[in-house]
């Protein structure tokens, strides 16, 4: 299988803020990569170089067998590119949006309005086709964002955190869309912090933190090196963690995790339901505080937790610098 994005040694630093140190990914056509890493990991950066944003300080990185450093503008005609924050003219219709995006990409008066009709549909905004986009919901301006990117039919969409600030709902339904695209054949690189995302939507996954990659793989090999069970307490009142915590750390195969703001004790563990019964005997007296409890496998949050030692939201903010301008004729 051909590789529709490849990135060798990537790097880019901001004055001494190093943003990526030697990245390495590659994603196969027609294929969904996560790229995951908290707040400032680099994941943004990523995006701006190989969308031709930014220009690296080192390494290579090609995008449909093209180098974005020497030949920006062939792969700017080849790519869609949704950021994290919807870009849309406020003041136009939906159908104008969708139309003058196609006109910048010189499809033609007629191609753009047959294109921009098209995509209303898919995208499940026909109805508000002749409104200002200033009426749009959020999720509405999300979907019209990407069908933006889409207008003149990219071999690779980036999408950079695109269910940023959507309430649980709209959420959702971008997920069912991204996955419509990737069942269509379109190439994807999907930056996220949400973990659950990753997991619903990538084929693989290249977990990324403080400018380096530190784990590659499916959602299941990334659990795998994990491993184990987890042993989950829900209390109702947070002060009785620490005891739980010595009571049970016998069981334990790696440290505990408490989480006082949510109650939450996990403990991972080996073994099913006998580990479970032996923790209810072991917090013999402390059972009246306990909410809820259960076993289960290790999901991507406890895989980020175990390589990074830190939560998806501390990091950083490696990615928090400027942008480059956007060249003239670029990409969205």
């Amino acid at each position: 299988m051909t590789d529709a994005i490849l990135v060798e040694g990537l790097q880019k630093s901001f004055g001494s803020n190093t943003a990526l140190a030697g990245v390495d990914l590659t994603v196969p056509e027609g294929s969904v990569l996560g790229l995951l890493g908290p707040n400032g990991a680099g994941k943004t950066t990523v995006v701006r170089i190989l969308t031709t944003l930014l220009q690296p300080d080192g390494g290579r990185a090609e995008v449909a067998g093209v180098d974005v450093v020497h030949e920006p503008d062939r792969v700017r005609s080849l790519i869609g590119l949704t950021g994290q924050y919807a870009a849309v003219d406020e003041y136009l219709t939906g159908f104008e949006n969708l139309e003058m995006v196609g006109r910048l990409y010189r499809l033609g008066k007629r191609e753009s309005r047959d294109r921009a009709t098209e995509l209303l549909e898919r995208f499940d905004l026909t109805d508000a086709a002749t409104r200002p986009a200033k009426t749009y919901s959020g999720g509405m301006r999300r979907r019209l964002d990407i069908a933006a990117s889409l207008i003149a039919r990219p071999q690779v969409l980036f999408l950079d955190e695109p269910t940023t600030g959507l309430d649980p709902r709209s959420r959702l339904g971008m997920w069912e869309f991204i996955a419509d695209l990737a069942g269509g054949g379109t190439t994807i690189l999907l930056t996220t912090q949400y973990l659950e995302e990753a997991d619903r939507l990538a084929d693989r996954m290249v977990v990324i933190d403080r400018g380096r990659v530190i784990a590659r793989g499916t959602a299941d090999e990334l659990k795998a090196q994990v491993g184990g069970q987890r042993l989950e307490f829900t209390v109702t009142d947070a002060a009785v963690l620490p005891a739980m915590v010595e009571r049970l750390r016998p069981l334990a195969v790696d440290a505990p995790h408490v989480d006082e703001q949510a109650r939450r004790l996990s403990i991972p563990v080996s073994g099913g339901a006998e580990v479970l019964a032996d923790a209810l005997h072991r917090l013999d007296g402390h059972t009246a505080a306990v909410f809820d409890v259960g076993l289960r496998r290790p999901d991507l949050d406890d895989v980020f937790l175990a390589l990074t030692g830190h939560a998806t939201e501390e990091s950083p903010g490696a990615d928090e610098v400027p942008a480059e301008p956007v060249p003239t004729g670029g990409v969205r």
